[in-house]
């Protein structure tokens, strides 16, 4: 059965973004791009909530055609255009969309049916609310943490109304020069 992964960018004190959204305290370089590109272009699906789809989607598919645009850009414009793409919406349509699924509603019996298709692992891209919806219902098995070094005392955190415990196991940790460390943990391996 296929695996959901969030990929998360977070700070020490747990937040994945600053209390209106701003994401401007992330560090990324190129030695971050190389990894991050490494391990996602084993996925095949990318999920995404709705507010984050949009903006990937007002970027990625044209950047790597663009005069200057970086290797990074190049990478994963042509990955981004190659998966298949879940958004979690209740307000978007489901018309006009190339290699996207949309999920209204049903949540956990839609995810459980993309997990039982064949395939690779499913990425969780930021998307704090989709994440939070998709954690509440216990259908992430694994987290990519890159925590940044930066203590940010408020935003909007990655775990909220957390009913029951939720143990992780740490597979690796992969620090980077710029000081974000990875942390790749398993959901309930026990």
């Amino acid at each position: 059965m296929r695996k959901i992964i969030a990929f998360m960018h977070i700070s020490l004190d747990g937040f994945v973004a600053g209390p209106n959204g701003e994401m401007d305290w992330i560090t990324v370089d190129e030695e971050i791009f190389d990894y991050v590109g490494q391990r996602i272009s084993q996925g095949d699906t990318a999920l995404y909530g709705r507010v984050t789809y949009q903006m990937m989607e007002s970027y990625w598919p044209t950047a790597a055609d663009q005069p200057k645009a970086s290797k990074h850009d190049r990478e994963h414009s042509e990955w981004y255009k190659k998966v298949h793409k879940v958004v979690l919406s209740r307000t978007m349509p489901a018309t006009g969309l190339t290699n996207t699924t949309i999920i209204p509603d049903n949540l956990s019996a839609s995810i459980n049916a993309i997990k039982q298709q064949p395939g690779a692992d499913i990425l969780v891209f930021g998307s704090p609310t989709a994440t939070h919806s998709l954690i509440q219902q216990n259908l992430i098995d694994g987290f990519w943490l890159f925590v940044n070094p930066i203590v940010l005392g408020q935003g909007i955190p990655l775990f909220i109304n957390i009913k029951d415990q939720i143990k992780l196991k740490l597979l690796n940790v992969h620090p980077f020069t710029s000081g974000v460390t990875e942390l790749n943990y398993l959901v309930n391996p026990w």
